[in-house]
């Protein structure tokens, strides 16, 4: 079940959003907390609703979990103080599935028969109400809304033996998406679905072992990276610096998540083993090489669209400019009662440099459309400072499905590429053209040759609504609603 978060996208922010980031490490010699921290902080992009973390002491958990950013709430020696130990595991979300509120900030964390458990997850699964249904109507009792939970309680009633064991058996019946840190009191284990749609990457500080959703957050610990971890693969890390990894789940497919190189990412990240701004550099080539424009200036949506359009500029030879400017002052605004105080909220982040756009023709560059609300808005931001002409162009295909893997997606009907064509897409957002580089031209652009229709190399589902795993949550409602001859929103 993926359900978006009650206040996305109201303040004008109107973006795909990663579920959230993880970051753990084991080894630290008493400092795991404070690694896991400055780790968070780099990783904020990727959840700013809530932050948790949990450590190890060598006998005992301790966790603290709160709502807000990781500076606010991990930044005084007081706060990491209740975090001792040399193992850690923290956690940076959005929610999709389950909601906001302190009970689903994780990682979370039970008294198993085998010991503590702490689970930190980045990612949906997308038969966890089926499964969430089969376990209460077992006996199980849960104290969250979050799917994660789900796992906890499939690893606390498998017979296996072994606590790697138990855990493969849970993993098993689950669907969809996960990267997961584990926490026991025997040591640290680190997996990523068969698919590998969420990342995860592992690294090395001094003698400590440590994992993280992206390559940044190894780089601001001073860690050095070693590698991913592979699409279905299981490490396992005890205390003494030991790495076991296996592969339970045999050789599948990779399918990660292509929209980590189009937005998710920090641009100074490397994913897939690929820098993540030389790829977005490469999108904003091939969207100038598959819809040129006549323009004076490429103007960058900040800042996201800043590498896309360096890269539309190198390729086609229009001029850079900064024509907006962004303030990284403006707070996030959930509730919006209006139109006007809606467009005032993009305004107060974005400003137009009038005296760069004034009688210009502009080719606006941003990184995708969700609602088209946000777009519709800088054009007119654009129009409204002298430009000339306004050319909308969007460094990854139309967004026309909504994801089921750990996004904060709105509903089919809610994407601007779900209900209209490119024409009234264009007409809806007032540019004077509008282009989405193609599916083939962003694979390119990551280094590959095309997409291969028979074997896709990443999930690209929100492109193309070719989901690479059964969706059986999704698949349950809609046989409720057909049921009850409710509508049916084919992907809501």
């Amino acid at each position: 079940m993926t359900r978006t978060h009650p206040f996305a996208h109201e303040d004008g922010d109107d973006k795909l959003h990663e579920e959230c980031g993880i970051f753990g490490i084991i080894g630290a010699a008493g400092d795991a907390a404070a690694a896991t921290a400055l780790g968070l902080h780099a990783l904020q992009h990727r959840g700013q609703e809530a932050v948790g973390i949990t450590s190890f002491d060598g006998s005992e958990f301790f966790t603290r979990r709160a709502l807000g950013h990781v500076a606010e709430n991990f930044s005084s020696g007081e706060s990491l103080a209740e975090l001792p130990g040399n193992m850690a595991a923290g956690h940076v979300r959005y929610s999709t599935t389950g909601g906001s509120g302190l009970r689903n900030v994780q990682p979370l964390y039970a008294d198993l028969a085998s010991g503590g458990f702490a689970v930190a997850h980045n990612g949906n699964i997308s038969n966890a109400m089926k499964l969430r249904a089969e376990l209460v109507n077992k006996g199980a009792i849960f104290q969250s809304t979050s799917d994660t939970e789900v796992i906890i309680h499939l690893v606390a009633t498998s017979r296996y033996p072994t606590m790697l064991d138990k855990l493969v058996d849970a993993l098993r019946l689950v669907e969809g998406a996960y990267a997961l840190i584990v926490m026991t009191p025997r040591g640290m284990a680190a997996c990523r679905d068969p698919l590998g749609i969420r990342p995860l990457v592992m690294g090395k500080l001094g003698d400590a072992t440590v994992f993280a959703s992206e390559t940044v957050a190894l780089d601001v610990v001073g860690a050095e990276f070693t590698r991913q971890v592979e699409p279905g693969e299981f490490i396992e890390v005890d205390f003494d610096g030991t790495v076991r990894t296996h592969r339970p789940f045999g050789n599948v497919a990779p399918r990660p998540c292509i929209f980590e190189h189009v937005y998710f990412s920090r641009p100074d990240s490397v994913f897939n083993d690929r820098s993540v701004y030389a790829s977005r550099r490469s999108i904003g080539m091939e969207l100038a090489r598959e819809a040129p424009c006549d323009a004076d200036l490429v103007v960058p949506v900040p800042d996201s669209g800043v590498p896309a359009a360096i890269g539309y500029a190198q390729e086609s030879g229009i001029p850079f400019e900064l024509g907006i400017i962004r303030s990284h002052y403006v707070g996030r605004t959930f509730i919006q009662p209006s139109d006007a105080s809606r467009h005032a909220g993009v305004k107060r982040k974005h400003n137009a440099n009038r005296a760069i756009v004034e009688g210009k023709r502009i080719v606006l560059i941003d990184d995708s459309i969700v609602r088209g609300t946000t777009s519709m808005k800088i054009v007119e931001i654009m129009r409204d400072a002298g430009a000339k002409e306004v050319h909308f162009r969007v460094a990854s295909p139309p967004t026309g499905h909504g994801c089921y893997y750990g996004v904060d997606t709105p509903e089919r009907s809610k994407l601007l590429a779900g209900r209209m064509d490119l024409e009234a897409m264009r007409e809806f957002i007032k540019a004077d053209s509008l282009a989405f580089v193609s599916i083939d031209g962003l694979y390119r652009a990551v280094g590959l040759a095309g997409r291969d229709p028979a074997c896709p190399q990443y999930c690209d589902a929100c492109f193309t609504g070719e989901y690479p795993t059964p969706l059986t949550d999704l698949a349950g409602r809609k046989d409720r609603e057909a049921q009850l001859s409710l509508p049916v929103n084919e992907d809501a």
